[in-house]
């Protein structure tokens, strides 16, 4: 899936070139070169990207908006390369007003990639509380603090995000897990989540698999 999204080789070469050519044509314009290291990003050629992107601040570095635009796409360039301890000082210096929860986000998202929970959840309340009445910010904070077995937090901040976006099987699958561990009626949710995103269920089948045996064997020991 993931692959299908990213230009093919041919598209992509065409749309390098093409940018290239206007940063020959406009060298003071800073948008194509923005443009170029997140089309190089999302061909995952992170060494090129990383390349033209501290290129690029060191042109700009005095000029805003250009320099935090720029920060935000090399951190980006490392968060893709799953090299998180890199991306992070970037999100940290941006300081434009448009970009910062944006930059947050990631903050959050690269911690919890490093299992860093409690500072994730930080980052993404701080975005949650600009952006409460948006589904993906909600749902970052359920995320982490599913992470952190905060069960009923996580399953009122899904709620949330589904009631934001009752498209989200994301959302609806997560309320159904969260309501198996606390003992709710979680079925319809499943249900509901399989025609939504097929794909996210079964992705996440094996979760249920884990916690449907946690929860026999939690039984087992009130048994015995």
């Amino acid at each position: 899936m993931a692959k299908a999204s990213r230009p093919d080789k041919a598209e992509q070469q065409a749309l390098v070139h093409q940018l290239i050519g206007e940063i020959d044509a406009q060298p003071e314009d800073y948008h194509a070169y923005y443009e170029l290291v997140v089309l190089l990003t999302a061909g995952q050629d992170f060494e090129q990207a990383e390349a033209l992107a501290m290129k690029a601040l060191g042109k700009f570095d005095q000029q805003q908006p250009a320099a935090d635009l720029l920060r935000y796409a090399l951190g980006n360039v490392y968060y893709q390369a799953q090299t998180y301890d890199k991306a992070l000082p970037y999100y940290q210096q941006i300081t434009d007003h448009k970009l910062k929860n944006d930059a947050y986000m990631m903050m959050a998202q690269s911690l919890m990639a490093k299992h860093d929970y409690q500072h994730a959840l930080v980052w993404a309340i701080t975005v949650q509380e600009a952006r409460s009445n948006q589904s993906d910010a909600n749902l970052l904070v359920a995320d982490i603090l599913l992470a952190l077995g905060n069960n009923q937090q996580a399953s009122d901040y899904y709620q949330r995000a589904y009631a934001l976006d009752s498209h989200s099987g994301r959302a609806a699958f997560n309320i159904g897990l969260t309501a198996m561990v606390l003992g709710q009626p979680y079925a319809t949710w499943f249900e509901r989540a399989k025609k939504l995103d097929r794909t996210y269920f079964k992705a996440h089948q094996q979760q249920l698999t884990d916690i449907e045996k946690m929860l026999a064997a939690q039984a087992d020991d009130q048994h015995n």
